[in-house]
């Protein structure tokens, strides 16, 4: 006959496994946020106003070029910002994409005096760390 005893290694063995897993695991965890591999943007805020400062000098100039293009098509002035306009505001939520920042232009208000287009937009940049907002204005004359 068989004698059973009470024998409790085994259980002991695979706690002290488990233990040493979690060891291992929160030190790997602590690896990779110290490595700043958890975060894929730039947590400082650089990006935010990296892009929007790129949008902002290069949109007058944009909104221009392609104003001309409707313009010369047979568009009125404003009709040819307007355009311009929405067609830069897809643009520049596809700019942001690519950057890891969320852009967008916001309240575009376009005027026009005396045959000069005035146009008023704000443009908005939000990463993970941080968000900005900036107006933006100009000037524009077709003719």
């Amino acid at each position: 006959m068989k004698t059973h005893y009470k024998d409790d290694n085994g259980q002991m063995l695979l706690a002290t496994g488990v233990v040493l897993m979690m060891a291992l695991l929160s030190m790997a965890i602590f690896g990779v946020k110290s490595a700043g591999l958890s975060m894929p943007y730039d947590d400082a805020g650089e990006s935010t106003i990296d892009a929007s400062s790129e949008v902002a000098i290069a949109l007058p100039e944009l909104a221009e070029s392609r104003a001309k293009i409707w313009y010369e098509g047979g568009l009125s002035e404003y009709e040819s910002v307007e355009k311009s306009m929405e067609s830069l505001h897809q643009d520049v939520l596809h700019h942001g994409e690519i950057r890891g920042v969320e852009l967008k232009l916001q309240n575009i208000t376009i005027s026009e005096n005396s045959g000069v287009i005035n146009v008023e937009c704000d443009l908005g940049a939000a990463d993970r760390n941080s968000m900005l907002a900036r107006n933006i204005s100009f000037e524009l004359d077709l003719d």
